[in-house]
């Protein structure tokens, strides 16, 4: 987080780099049999959910951050089919209908309320953000993908201390065994 705070302004493809990492070490576990990460994070945000008594997570992605989870919703570019379309070179605009039914069913678990859902399909967007930037996908500083970046990271900068505040005012919740916990 403090490294994330540091380069925000100055280093952006940076500054998400850590505040995914600070993400994945709140929620990593060992994998279990078949387990998708995908998985274990809507457990994680479910978890969250359950103690967050006071609908903080809520908030923050159906009242403070209304405009960048929509933008994130109608961004194509951070939907994870239409670059499997571009690798296959599949060119029957099947992506194109994914991305109409899945903007639809976003939009609906919005006006219904459904964080969890919210979640599952914002953080996915994010994830297909976080591969670009990690595997080479995306030109560090470059003038590409910079507003989705920008909403990406004011989101993150209030998710993540949200996250580490929930788990530290629950300690009594299972969150399971660290994977990589501090030794020596």
């Amino acid at each position: 987080m403090k490294q994330a705070e540091a380069v925000r302004d100055s280093d952006p493809d940076g500054c998400f780099i850590f505040l995914w990492i600070a993400l994945n070490a709140a929620y990593a576990r060992e994998f279990g049999e078949g387990e998708s990460e995908r998985k274990r994070m809507l457990a994680f945000i479910n978890s969250l959910l359950q103690v967050d008594t006071g609908r903080s997570l809520h908030a923050l992605v159906m009242q403070r951050f209304t405009g960048p989870v929509r933008c994130l919703i109608d961004n194509k570019f951070v939907f994870q089919p239409f670059w499997q379309a571009l690798r296959d070179y599949d060119a029957s605009n099947k992506w194109e209908q994914q991305f109409a039914a899945a903007k639809k069913h976003a939009m609906d678990a919005v006006m219904a309320g459904d964080t969890a859902k919210v979640y599952d399909i914002v953080l996915s967007r994010l994830y297909v953000l976080r591969n670009q930037l990690v595997h080479g996908g995306a030109t560090c500083g470059s003038r590409l993908n910079r507003q989705q970046l920008a909403d990406a990271n004011n989101l993150m900068l209030e998710l993540v201390p949200r996250v580490i505040s929930l788990m530290e005012e629950n300690p009594e919740h299972d969150w399971g065994e660290i994977m990589y916990p501090v030794v020596g």
